[in-house]
């Protein structure tokens, strides 16, 4: 088989050039179809992320560098940029380095994040997308099972995707660590930017049963929750949510603090000291530093949220390790497999050309017993021809290699067909 893979990501092309280059849904059937039409391409899928757009290519005959050429020029053809700014951001590679490249991908080692779950997903709505086309058949259908399946181990025996690498995430867990079932709490989001919608999200993903976000601008604040089914309130509101709220997770850009020690305490009489979960990521601080003071509040500040996940990162590099040493494995074994297919295609070539030669044996012996002839004549002149049949091609092969002096296809056969050493 002729793996190919082709594209940019991250690491080797701008944000501009990654927009330029991205697919959007509407536009994958048409180009799987177009892609599908260069020459030497059997099957094809496509992988369009914000962070990465790659091809992964069955080629008809040996890869070489004018296919690479060829669908680059494809690629930029079809999104109207110019071959030489795709060219010196691209990369490619070839059978096993495709297939390592690909395992990498879908477990989130090759991710601006590393260790993220979500790209797994996206491969698999890839070669969907690429089924649902008809550009993904069988070749592409074992290599993406290999991938998949390697993906699915590395999860299982690795911790790779188990430590919060991003702040929001890890203002999450740390809710966790005193709730236990989130899914009866309470969530006040303060601000409505960037991280607390993934903060939200992330709650929304671990059944927080009421989320409620105040901000400065209702208007942004209302069409954040109408997108995770939360509430909208002004940030005047805070103090009566306040009193339900089990978990708070604050991020403004408020150059004073938005929630003081009297507010918070007014709040835990009335809670009669139900505990809460303060996580404030702002800079400079949203809430008071004495809140920490008052019994039954656990207040965490973006500090320490950077220290969790800079431990977390270290983490997941060394699960990184191990879920390398599974990919190296897995493609050698690929190897193995791609070997033995071979080896099974000529096989079943060499089974069907015995059988012929046997049916046409047998077709003669049957027409000889019609005639009369004895069936131990028949059954010896059987033998005979078949035997005959079966040796005449091997054995004018091995006389041509010895004139030739290829001892070592002479050698092969001696091993082929259980020899004993011609010495011996």
């Amino acid at each position: 088989m002729n793996l190919l893979v082709i594209g940019i990501n991250h690491n080797s092309a701008s944000v501009e050039l990654r927009e330029r280059v991205a697919f959007v849904p509407e536009q994958m059937g048409a180009a799987l179809g177009a892609a599908l039409g260069q020459q030497g391409v059997a099957e094809l899928a496509i992988l369009s992320t914000c962070n990465r757009t790659e091809l992964y290519v069955v080629a008809d005959g040996d890869i070489d560098g004018a296919a690479d050429d060829a669908l680059l020029q494809w690629l930029a053809d079809f999104h109207h940029i110019a071959v030489a700014d795709l060219r010196q951001c691209s990369y490619c590679f070839q059978a096993r380095e495709a297939l390592s490249h690909m395992m990498r991908v879908a477990v989130g080692l090759d991710s601006m994040v590393l260790g993220e779950p979500q790209i797994l997903g996206q491969m698999k709505s890839a070669y969907a997308q690429a089924v649902e086309a008809g550009t993904a058949n069988a070749a592409l259908h074992r290599v993406f099972s290999q991938v998949f399946s390697t993906a699915k181990r590395v999860r299982t025996d690795t911790a790779i995707g188990e430590n919060p690498v991003s702040v929001a995430y890890a203002a999450v867990s740390l809710t966790q660590h005193v709730f236990s079932k989130l899914s009866q709490c309470t969530a006040l989001l303060i601000g409505a930017g960037e991280t607390i919608e993934l903060v939200a999200r992330h709650l929304k993903e671990k059944g927080v049963k009421r989320i409620i976000i105040a901000n400065r601008t209702l208007d942004r604040a209302r069409h954040l929750a109408q997108e995770l089914g939360a509430e909208a309130v002004m940030l005047a509101d805070i103090p009566q949510y306040l009193l339900d709220a089990d978990i708070l997770v604050s991020s403004t850009a408020s150059q004073l603090p938005i929630l003081g020690k009297g507010a918070v305490e007014m709040a835990l009489k009335k809670r009669k000291h139900r505990p809460i979960v303060m996580v404030d990521i702002a800079v400079p601080r949203d809430i008071e530093p004495q809140v920490a003071d008052l019994s039954d509040v656990y207040l965490y500040t973006v500090d320490d949220l950077r220290q969790i996940v800079d431990e977390n990162k270290r983490a997941r590099e060394h699960e990184a390790i191990r879920a390398d040493d599974i990919i190296i494995a897995a493609a050698a074994d690929w190897d193995v497999q791609l070997r033995a297919q071979d080896a099974i295609s000529t096989v079943k070539d060499y089974r069907a050309k015995a059988e012929q030669l046997r049916d046409a044996e047998l077709e003669r012996a049957l027409r000889q017993l019609a005639k009369g002839d004895t069936a131990e004549a028949v059954l010896e002149q059987l033998a005979r021809g078949l035997t005959n049949k079966l040796l005449h091609s091997p054995t004018t092969q091995l006389k041509e290699a010895g004139a030739k002096g290829r001892t070592d296809l002479i050698s092969w056969a001696r091993e082929l067909f259980q020899l004993k050493d011609s010495d011996s």
